[in-house]
């Protein structure tokens, strides 16, 4: 079972308080949620084939979907300047962003 305070260190991570009584309640939680898992690790799936398959994907209903190949790209001009200018707050080229360390 999942400890206190590795729940505790979870919920810090996440930048939420938990009070004690959701610390059990999400110890019990997250501790199923693993031995789930587990379970899920004793499944033989030799025979299976992979859901996805190259860039053909099969939806439930038999249709086929093509999907696209994933490459990076550069953006384009003048992005950068157009993502600034939407920024609520900005100084120059730079966007500015509450304080994330205490």
């Amino acid at each position: 079972m999942i400890s206190k305070q590795q729940v505790q260190h979870i919920a810090k991570l996440a930048r939420i308080f938990l009070t004690e009584e959701e610390v059990l309640k999400f110890q019990k939680d997250l501790s199923s949620i693993l031995d789930y898992f587990e379970k899920l690790k004793e499944v033989n799936t030799e025979k299976i084939e992979p859901f996805f398959q190259s860039q053909k994907q099969v939806l439930d209903s038999g249709e086929q979907v093509l999907l696209r190949e994933d490459k990076a790209k550069k953006p384009g001009p003048g992005i950068g300047e157009k993502l600034i200018a939407m920024a609520p707050d900005k100084k120059g080229k730079h966007i500015k962003v509450k304080s994330v360390f205490d």
